[in-house]
């Protein structure tokens, strides 16, 4: 019996595949959270073998709960769903181990199937989630893309280096060389092309 806490903001999909996901192999479902920090909440209070968790949330994206849930529990198996599975954004998910990458159309027999070989100390990152990330033409560094990232959310310089444990004048300067890179006049342009380009 495999254990999990599932984490997706949206209700329909979140809760289709709790109902789903025991009748297709040998899961029980402990929790489930609608966003980022409930997330951290959950898998915290739970210990799941394997936490399944959405990368797109409002308050704190998968990234941030899974860097979160790591401090506290290195060795979380965590299966990372994704709409839009960006090079960057696959790039620091592996960073952070985060040990499966599956899209969110995926079958739940297929979920199933990747749970269950993450379980037993697999890596699956499906083929053309695999694909995007071959094909990274980003210029800009992890932290210019991490400052890129909050920005995005529309948090201010202050905030950014709150979150990311920066100095406000470091920020800036990962600010000015990613507009630089990108040919923008603000943050949030520069934000929006990182984005547009896959890059976030």
């Amino acid at each position: 019996m495999t254990t999990v806490v599932l984490a997706d903001d949206e209700a329909l999909l979140r809760k289709a595949m709790a109902a789903l996901l025991p009748m297709e192999g040998d899961i029980t479902v402990l929790a489930e959270a609608e966003d980022g920090a409930q997330a951290v909440t959950a898998t915290l209070e739970h210990r799941p073998d394997v936490l399944v968790i959405d990368l797109e949330m409002p308050t704190m994206d998968g990234l941030d709960a899974v860097a979160e849930i790591r401090r506290a529990l290195p060795s979380q198996v965590v299966l990372m769903l994704t709409r839009h599975a960006r090079p960057g954004v696959l790039r620091k998910a592996l960073k952070l181990g985060v040990q499966g990458f599956v899209s969110k159309s995926a079958d739940p027999a297929h979920i199933t199937t990747v749970i269950a070989a993450l379980h037993g100390g697999r890596r699956w990152i499906d083929p053309d989630v695999s694909a995007l990330a071959v094909a990274d033409d980003c210029p800009l560094t992890d932290r210019e893309v991490d400052v890129l990232r909050v920005t995005a959310q529309g948090y201010s310089v202050a905030d950014i280096a709150r979150k990311l444990h920066l100095a406000e004048g470091t920020v800036r300067n990962y600010l000015s060389n990613a507009m630089q890179k990108t040919q923008t006049k603000t943050r949030h342009e520069a934000a929006r092309y990182a984005r547009e380009h896959d890059w976030l």
